[in-house]
């Protein structure tokens, strides 16, 4: 009971914390002109607020120190440095830019704090492909490059309206009820809070004259509280899973299949920009997500909305054969889907270029459409005016 009271008064704090002070951000982010500006790349085409993630940050920092005292290892207090380090870093990533270097040192030292924490240390796989224990130095490096790749995955799906919050809300739902089974309820409450976040950005993320974007500011803090909630989850004893849907030693493909978006669409795009002799973070146009609005003609909310919904009918698969499949016949079926998954959209690797043409003359087709419908409006007001002036004349 004490849990379902504080889930609920945290919930509703943290959605009209974030709800109320996106508005004041958006009124800020405007006097001040710093304003996201449109490219070749960009799915918008008008200047557009960032910097939605200031309040995700403020907003978790005001419920860690109302949930601090659930924690067991203090993993608040570890949580916080890491968090500030990623805000500090994607604010100014959203307003003057820095290099992917920067932003990779600067997560490293933001996962350090969390791997100084007891808590998250995985000694064992648990019968995971044959694997039981497992020594600690391999756990500093396994868990760091997941955490790298969890962070940079979710910043790299931010690309259309919608799409970051949909998959976040589907992520925190699944680890909400996965940390309330196992009654680990600091990082259940934690979830709760992220999702209240996301859920009341979402509205304005989609609104059509409200609009703001999460910003790198956003998309650091969501992957980096993500990241912290897969380790954690692999991180659990064996005592742990007496009241989970799914086998022990499937937990990994579990935690994989809840990430399977970010991670399927990274994966997809770096191995397109290898391809073609590009480095891995350069930007283009490959996503899944610009593949869905280029080539399939969905809207934002579209192409979010069947995403978010594949992420979550993945899951529930993985989770009814995870009670049941061993891991290696489960593997089997990840990389099956993965590998179909990656011919679908094979297809759809088009040239840079040939992507930057086409995107341009749509929208010079459209500006032409604008300015021929304002021309027309011009003559008919010009016709109305010297009719009038013959009138009075007469």
């Amino acid at each position: 009971m004490f849990f379902l009271e504080t889930s609920v008064l945290l919930f509703i704090g943290a959605f009209l914390l974030t709800y109320l002070t996106i508005p004041k951000i958006i009124g800020v982010v405007e006097h001040k002109r710093l304003m996201d500006d449109p490219n070749h790349r960009s799915s918008h085409a008008s200047k557009t607020p960032t910097l939605g993630g200031v309040s995700f940050y403020y907003t978790l920092i005001f419920a860690l120190f109302f949930i601090s005292g659930r924690d067991v290892f203090n993993e608040a207090m570890y949580i916080i440095p890491g968090l500030t380090i990623l805000f500090v870093v994607g604010l100014k990533d959203d307003l003057v830019v820095i290099s992917p270097g920067a932003k990779m040192i600067a997560q490293a030292c933001a996962i350090a704090f969390i791997l100084a924490n007891p808590s998250f240390t995985i000694t064992s796989l648990n019968g995971f492909l044959n694997v039981n224990e497992i020594p600690y130095y391999l756990y500093l490096g396994i868990a760091g490059f997941m955490m790298l790749t969890i962070i940079n995955s979710y910043n790299l799906i931010d690309g259309i309206d919608g799409l970051a919050s949909v998959v976040g809300i589907v992520i925190m739902i699944l680890y909400t009820t996965i940390f309330y089974l196992t009654q680990q309820y600091f990082f259940a409450l934690l979830s709760i809070t992220l999702n209240a976040c996301l859920m009341a950005f979402l509205g304005f993320n989609l609104s059509s004259d409200k609009k703001i974007f999460m910003g790198d500011t956003g998309s650091l803090i969501v992957g980096f509280i993500i990241s912290i909630l897969t380790l954690k989850f692999l991180a659990l004893g064996p005592e742990s899973y007496t009241e989970m849907p799914f086998l022990l030693e499937n937990a990994p493909l579990i935690a994989i299949s809840i990430l399977i978006v970010p991670l399927f669409d990274t994966a997809r795009v770096f191995t397109i920009r290898i391809a073609n002799k590009k480095g891995p973070f350069s930007p283009d146009r490959n996503h899944t997500h610009h593949v869905l609005i280029d080539y399939w003609g969905l809207s934002h909310k579209q192409a979010s909305f069947i995403i978010g919904c594949f992420n979550l009918l993945f899951v529930m698969l993985f989770i009814v054969l995870g009670s049941k499949a061993k891991n290696l016949g489960m593997v089997i079926m990840l990389v099956s889907v993965v590998i179909f998954l990656g011919y679908i959209f094979f297809k759809y690797n088009y040239n840079f270029t040939t992507l930057k043409q086409k995107i341009m003359i749509k929208r010079k087709v459209e500006s032409l459409k604008h300015r021929g419908n304002a021309t027309k409006k011009k003559r008919k007001k010009d016709i109305s005016i010297v009719r009038d002036e013959n009138e009075s004349k007469q």
